[in-house]
């Protein structure tokens, strides 16, 4: 296998570390964090407790203020490494998808308030904008957030929010001006506890069972001043300038856990025996796995290019798209694979590929479905 050069020594202590902990605070949970539907909050305040949350933050809000964003990489990887999808999504959501909109665009009152409890993972973090009648198009959102003069009035409802039950605050986009499409669009932190916010049950979902995700319901929640993130009418322009980063992310989470998908099937062929010799003693199975293992370390190679453009600040949104379609894709691949190499075995949900492959196919729908990836790289290639 090619050598990956974008880590250096440090990179690979702290890789351990991480793996040690995951080890013994995470992967022993899961199956009854799957049967609760969510992971407990005590994993979060274990997981605030070892540095692991919001390591960008500042210290005086007690952060790491890492700013190597391959740390973050480590953490993602080697979460999905533990084949553990819904812990998986959560955390990394919270550390690098939600938590930069509040680092970057909120004010220093709102910092001062929430930032420690995002740290010692007390405050658990979402971010609402998909809708139900909207999906994708962000532009069709109607949740509203009224100028009131001392506070916005916030009314609409919000669908498929990943850490939705258990969070502590959320950042909702909402239209402040409907009249203007996409400059009309502003963001908020919304405090879970204030009156008007509730949350629905969480979904029942064909994958990720130990992901909380429901809908949130906003009902004239007055937000105050201090909790609008950036400048009112450019939350749109805010989207547009973090989603790289989150689309990332998912494709990190999207080649580790392709990894670990084809570890657990190398292994099962090894031991499953049929017609007086072991699987991976066939032509077929031999040939399947030599082609997953190529492009797995295909996604590897240019996964790693990414975090290393992320890094110095160079991934551009076309890139990003890339990642995300062609690795999401790739992971559903290797687990549809290994699920058939295990037989009929390999629909048992006791079995590990079973889970990996029921958690793969969402990844190719959220953080923009990858057929709107490809309208992105499109547009980058052909132009408008």
């Amino acid at each position: 296998m090619i050598e990956r050069t974008v880590y250096t020594e440090e990179h690979e202590i702290f890789r351990q570390s991480v793996r040690d902990f995951l080890a013994k605070e995470i992967s022993p949970f899961n199956a009854q964090w799957e049967k609760d539907q969510m992971v407990s909050r005590e994993s979060w305040l274990k997981l605030g407790e070892a540095g692991f949350l919001c390591m960008q933050a500042p210290e005086r809000f007690g952060g790491l203020d890492i700013h190597d964003f391959r740390y973050n990489t480590i953490l993602t990887e080697e979460l999905g490494l533990t084949g553990c999808a819904g812990p998986a999504v959560g955390y990394p959501l919270h550390n690098d998808i939600v938590f930069p909109y509040i680092l970057h665009y909120g004010t220093e009152a709102l910092l001062e308030k929430i930032v420690p409890g995002c740290v010692s993972g007390e405050n658990i973090l979402a971010i609402a904008m998909t809708e139900p009648g909207a999906g994708s198009d962000l532009q069709g959102m109607r949740s509203t957030a009224e100028n009131k003069g001392d506070y916005y009035l916030l009314n609409g409802s919000k669908t498929f929010i990943t850490n939705g039950y258990l969070c502590g605050g959320v950042v909702v986009a909402a239209k402040t001006d409907p009249t203007k499409g996409a400059k009309g669009i502003s963001l908020f932190y919304v405090d879970a506890n204030a009156e008007g916010f509730s949350k629905g049950k969480p979904f029942e979902k064909v994958g990720l069972h130990a992901q909380d995700t429901c809908e949130l319901f906003f009902e004239n929640v007055k937000v105050p001043k201090e909790n609008l993130l950036g400048e009112e009418g450019n939350g749109f322009k805010y989207l547009m300038t973090e989603l790289a980063q989150e689309r990332l992310v998912v494709a990190i989470g999207a080649i580790a856990q392709a990894e670990n998908a084809l570890q657990k099937t190398v292994q099962y062929v090894k031991e499953r025996s049929a017609f007086g010799t072991t699987v991976d003693k066939f032509q077929n199975t031999r040939f399947k796995i030599a082609e997953l293992a190529t492009e797995v370390q295909v996604g590897r190679v240019f996964l790693d290019r990414c975090v290393e453009l992320h890094n110095d600040k160079k991934l551009d949104q076309a890139t990003a798209s890339m990642a995300k379609y062609w690795l999401t894709d790739l992971q559903y691949k290797v687990a549809e694979e290994g699920l058939q190499l295990h037989g009929g075995y390999g629909y048992i949900w006791e079995y590990d590929i079973a889970r990996a492959w029921a958690d793969s196919r969402v990844q190719r729908i959220y953080a923009g479905t990858n057929e709107i990836m490809k309208e992105l790289i499109a547009r980058s290639v052909l132009g408008k």
